[in-house]
């Protein structure tokens, strides 16, 4: 069952999409003025970051900051968590480009909006070259305004961020080569849904709040946070898995079956071919086929049911979940910031976009 978004979740959201709206109104304002032609870029950074996405980054951050003792109405953390949405969106931009995907949130992604604005001008050269490179620009611009609202944060919160953008990055990296050796193992798979996803969503903002709050005081609870945070972040990236093989597209605005049409490197796929006869093997083997159907999509999620993976998935989902929520004993907060730490665990793992 989808558990419903804590109501704490949309208040830290409206502040941070105030301030990234502002941002981005001002820089759009600025080259738009310089060139005319300029304003795409920037607007196209608004269009993602404005369009949706749950806030969860700025959420772990804001709640980092409390348990350290920082006044949650600063505007560092407000700034900081502005920062993780716009380092998150650097990151889909470049993974629509990697992952040669036509829509996010439900909207055309930016590759793709100005490869047709190639062809349909008729300009020279390779449109999909063009729209590539205009889409990986945009996700540049996007990693530097970041760091502009992260330029009040103290060395040991610097190092965090630091580690962070490299931790992504890795995990990006072994994504890529566990898709084009059609990797399998369940450790390797495990490994990219912890680096490229759950370290950047929960760990590390929370690490990130609690140092911008306190050097002093974060450095002591980097532990128990990540009790917390590592196993919640692993949840998180499973339930995407999830949803990336089985998600309604009208829901999580991603065509149906994403994951199996990209050849995906899961957690998930992994358990089913650990598990699968050799008839359920051979339908298994078409995952990441460029000639994917509906239906053959549709017998490969089947063979996932069968083999037991997607239950096997939904256990270790509960379980994983469960240790976080028992991490939370020994960390030093209020009883008010447990509760929406709580929420928050309850929140990511159960969620259905």
């Amino acid at each position: 069952m989808s558990q419903p978004a804590p109501a704490s979740l949309a208040r830290i959201a409206a502040r941070v999409e105030h301030r990234l709206a502002e941002v981005l109104a001002a820089e759009q304002a600025r080259w738009s003025a310089f060139e005319v032609d300029l304003s795409e870029p920037v607007g196209e950074v608004a269009r993602l970051v404005l369009g949706g996405g749950k806030r969860l980054r700025p959420a772990f951050a804001h709640w980092g900051y409390a348990v350290a003792g920082g006044d949650v109405d600063d505007q560092l953390i407000v700034d900081a968590g502005a920062a993780l949405e716009l380092m998150h969106a650097f990151a889909l931009f470049h993974d629509d480009v990697m992952d040669d995907a036509e829509r996010r949130r439900g909207q055309l992604t930016t590759h793709t909006v100005f490869g047709a604005k190639h062809r349909d001008a008729g300009w020279s050269g390779e449109d999909r070259r063009f729209g590539e490179g205009v889409a990986i620009l945009v996700g540049d611009l996007a990693f530097v305004y970041a760091d502009q609202l992260m330029v009040n944060a103290n060395p040991r919160a610097w190092q965090v961020w630091n580690e962070l953008r490299i931790e992504l990055n890795i995990g990006q990296m072994l994504d890529i080569l566990g898709s084009v050796r059609v990797e399998r193992r369940l450790d390797y798979c495990e490994r990219i849904c912890r680096y490229k996803s759950g370290k950047y969503t929960i760990e590390r903002p929370l690490h990130l709040g609690a140092l911008l709050a306190s050097p002093e005081r974060g450095v002591a609870l980097i532990g128990p946070l990540s009790a917390y945070g590592l196993p919640l972040g692993d949840a998180f990236q499973m339930r995407d898995d999830v949803m990336g093989a089985f998600g309604d597209a009208s829901v999580t605005g991603k065509p149906v079956g994403g994951d199996l049409r990209e050849g995906k490197p899961t957690p998930l796929l992994a358990r089913a071919v650990a598990a699968a006869t050799p008839a359920q093997r051979e339908i298994l083997d078409r995952v990441g086929r460029s000639t994917l159907t509906d239906r053959d999509v549709g017998e490969i999620q089947q063979a996932i049911v069968d083999t037991g993976a997607l239950a096997d998935l939904e256990a270790t989902i509960t379980r994983l979940t469960d240790e976080a929520l028992g991490a939370l004993d020994g960390l030093d907060a209020s009883p008010e910031v447990r509760a929406e730490l709580v929420d928050l665990a309850t929140y990511v793992s159960q969620r259905t976009t």
